[in-house]
């Protein structure tokens, strides 16, 4: 299988080229940009496999190189890094489609980590065995294509949305505990990861409203499930 590409951008020159070498010795052919604008002309000359974004930088921030990226590739996953651990930051983070953030200072394991669980999920040849469709109430999710269909149309999910809407579909009925979901979706319990499921299960509640019968009921201090009733 051919090498993972990231595209890094990062203002810091010293952070920047850190992660480059340190992505590159662990296997992934890493491409650094040192702000949103050269950031934007690498990624639309080349193919990458995920971006990693800084939130704060010169001539084109984070989440507007984050925007113009999924206009031209919706599935590409990107992680961004952030000097603020602040709600507002998150929040709009995963509104763009954001698939993990990590604030910093990190430790360049837990980026690896990160990394190593997204890039199972998106690329081929590595991805976690499921089933390409899921079927309740009036909804099918097309898990391969990370779409989720109803008699009123199509969605478009995010990684994220769909990967935890999959594992509410395979439990049916079934108690899914909040610590399960985090470590096999984002990979730890954190409390920033859990405050991002949240922000998830939301959308999906939205989304699942065309039909009353399938509902995501929270079980406090357990976890969720998803059930099929009449209504």
């Amino acid at each position: 299988m051919s090498k993972a590409k990231l595209l890094v951008v990062e203002d810091d020159p010293n952070l920047g080229d850190i992660l480059q070498e340190y992505l590159t010795m662990k296997g992934y052919e890493t491409t650094l940009c040192k702000d949103g604008e050269e950031g934007w002309n690498k990624f639309k000359k080349d193919k990458y496999n995920l971006c990693i974004l800084d939130i704060m930088m010169p001539k084109k921030d984070g989440f507007t190189l984050g925007k113009e990226i999924k206009k031209v590739e919706e599935n590409i996953p990107i992680i961004y890094l952030t000097a603020k651990n602040l709600k507002d930051d998150v929040i709009e983070g995963l509104k763009i489609g954001a698939d993990d953030y990590i604030t910093k200072p990190f430790s360049m394991e837990e980026l690896l980590l990160r990394i190593s669980a997204i890039l199972k999920r998106t690329m081929k040849g590595n991805e976690v065995t499921a089933l390409k469709s899921y079927n309740f109430g009036d909804f099918t999710l097309h898990y391969d294509q990370q779409i989720l269909e109803s008699k009123n149309g199509k969605n478009k999910l995010t990684s994220k949305e769909n990967e935890l809407l999959r594992l509410l579909a395979s439990e049916i009925n079934n108690n899914v505990s909040r610590s399960q979901a985090l470590k096999q979706i984002w990979g730890d319990d954190s409390y920033f990861n859990a405050r991002s499921m949240d922000v998830y299960l939301s959308k999906i509640r939205k989304l699942l409203k065309e039909d009353p019968k399938v509902q995501i009921i929270t079980l406090h201090g357990e976890g969720f499930k998803m059930v099929i009733g009449e209504v």
